[in-house]
């Protein structure tokens, strides 16, 4: 197990108002592999010191195809499938059964079976449907060990797709509303439209309504001006967090406030300028191309793509972070806290930009401490 901790200086994060450089405009430099963003010139932060905190990580699950989302019942896991569209639960052994095939799901590039979540015994699912992302849920039949999935409900349709920049994370904030991260699809100036769904968090109700406390009236944005976010998590104290994979010069974790616009594509990471917010913490995209992400212990953990590491960032000190499993288990897509206090992690290999091993993808658990 490899764990670096790196203080962050000019290259790395910094708290908003630090200057910093912006983004290229020229469409012509997006990259063609749109969630693993080619590396910026700009140098690296230094490793200051080892820290240690999580355990040897335990192999729960092995030989899934694309694995893209993780969400409990109970104790039970499920688990998405990008391209196959399948949801499959594991049981206490490890071993996977299809729960059911998500009807209508057009995979391609990064479209597909996305995002899932688990709420008041429907599962909802965020995915790539005849040239729109779409949001449906299902009442689960059965229990664990014979799951299965009742007929769709559309909660949202109508949101921007494309080959790249889909977002797809899903789920519920301890508001009990339903959140949702969808990517620009390759149309960076829907971006700065908050009239278009795409380069937005969005919110609403567990049927699809417009929360009547949301920013913006009889609109379901949240926030604006992303590029592809693909992480969201809670602190204890309510505080949102987002993990977003930028173009060519930085990716970055944001601090999600109602209303607030974080600038694509008008800056790319910090830019130092009033209208917009800026990260709490950028990264160099070849060390990371952030995922899925989890809040427990005091730290946002956020699975890296690219990078293929997992990220620990106190959120006392949000200008630091620790690097657990550098280059150990390949491509990380998404990281959950199970019901047990414990994280699970699956990597994501199988995708077509990985170099699967012999028992990808996996589910690893990790204790901590």
């Amino acid at each position: 197990m490899i764990t670096r901790r790196r203080a962050l200086g000019f290259a790395g994060a910094v708290v908003a108002g630090t200057a910093v450089a912006s983004c290229t405009d020229d469409p012509a430099d997006e990259p063609t592999s749109p969630d693993e963003s080619p590396s910026s010139d700009e140098p690296t932060s230094p490793d200051v010191a080892e820290a240690p905190r999580l355990g040897e990580p335990e192999v729960v699950a092995e030989g899934l195809q694309a694995p893209w989302s993780i969400a409990f019942v109970q104790d039970t896991a499920l688990i998405s499938e990008r391209d196959s569209a399948r949801i499959v639960e594991l049981d206490p052994d490890g071993n996977a059964r299809e729960v059911g095939t998500i009807a209508g799901v057009a995979g391609g590039g990064e479209g597909g079976l996305l995002g899932i979540a688990v709420h008041d015994g429907y599962l909802y699912a965020y995915f790539t449907a005849a040239g729109k992302n779409r949001i449906e849920r299902y009442e689960l039949t059965g229990e664990a060990g014979s799951f299965g999935l009742g007929e769709p409900q559309e909660i949202l349709g109508g949101i921007p797709a494309a080959a790249n920049h889909n977002g797809g994370r899903i789920a519920f904030g301890p508001d009990g509303m339903l959140y949702a991260t969808a990517g620009d699809a390759g149309d960076r100036e829907s971006a700065q439209d908050r009239e278009a769904l795409s380069g937005k968090i969005l919110r609403m109700t567990p049927d699809g309504g417009v929360p009547p406390d949301n920013p913006f009236a009889d609109s379901l944005v949240y926030s604006w001006g992303h590029r592809n976010p693909q992480g969201i998590a809670w602190a204890e104290d309510g505080t949102m967090y987002a993990s977003e994979f930028g173009q060519d010069t930085w990716d970055e974790l944001n601090v999600i406030e109602a209303g607030a616009n974080y600038g694509w594509p008008e800056v790319e990471g910090i830019g130092d300028r009033d209208e917009f917010i800026d990260p709490v913490q950028q990264w160099a995209p070849a060390d990371a191309s952030p995922s899925g992400m989890a809040i427990a212990g005091g730290a946002a953990f956020i699975a890296n793509l690219r990078g293929e590491r997992l990220f620990e960032v106190p959120l006392d000190d949000p200008a630091t972070v620790v690097e657990h499993y550098v280059g150990e288990f390949g491509r990380l897509r998404d990281v959950v806290v199970a019901p047990d206090g414990s994280l699970w992690m699956i990597t994501n290999n199988t995708d077509g930009r990985g170099d699967p091993g012999p028992d990808d993808d996996r589910v690893l658990r990790i204790g901590l401490d």
